[in-house]
This record gives C-alpha cells, sequence and structure tokens, in this order.
C-alpha cells in the first residue's frame, strides 16, 4: 500500500511539473513574439 502512495505521489508531481514547464514555454512564447512585434515596428 505505501509503494502505491509513493507512486501516486511521484506521478502527480510529474504530471504537475509538466504544466509547469509547459506554462513557462508559452510564456517565453509570448515574450519572444512580442519582441519580434517590436522590432518589426523599428523597421
Amino acid at each position: 500500500m505505501k509503494s502505491l502512495l509513493v507512486a501516486v505521489l511521484m506521478a502527480t508531481f510529474a504530471l504537475a511539473g509538466c504544466n509547469t514547464v509547459q506554462g513557462v514555454g508559452k510564456d517565453v512564447e509570448r515574450g519572444g513574439e512580442r519582441l519580434q512585434d517590436a522590432a518589426d515596428r523599428r523597421k
């Protein structure tokens, strides 16, 4: 029973970590798009 609990907790943390990394990736992508837009306007 204890090993099942550990496995469930590890899976939960792994999934939460994936969502966090995905969110950071989206934020970085948006930042890059804004920089690109600003550079395009200055041309």
